[in-house]
């Protein structure tokens, strides 16, 4: 890693673009209040230029140049496909 780029580590939700898939990250963070750990989940739209990502697939992604309207992030590793 070379670079001082965002990375994040989330799982594919949507595959039905084209060259795009849909990240769904999940944040874990502790409550200031009550000390309770609390999950979140942002889902951001990832460029995938094979277009063979498939839904279930947990996925690093980066930070990168605006691709489209919505589109900020591109996949840079598959890290575990779904069993099939």
């Amino acid at each position: 890693m070379a670079n001082q780029r965002r990375r994040l580590i989330g799982r594919v939700v949507s595959d039905k673009m084209q060259n795009t898939v849909t990240v769904a990250i999940e944040l874990r963070n502790m409550h200031p209040v009550y000390k309770k750990v609390v999950s979140s989940t942002k889902k951001v739209y990832a460029h995938d230029e094979s277009n063979s990502i498939p839904v279930g697939a947990v996925v690093r992604i980066v930070e990168s140049r605006p691709l489209s309207k919505l589109k900020r992030w591109v996949v840079e590793e598959v890290l575990d496909q779904p069993a099939s």
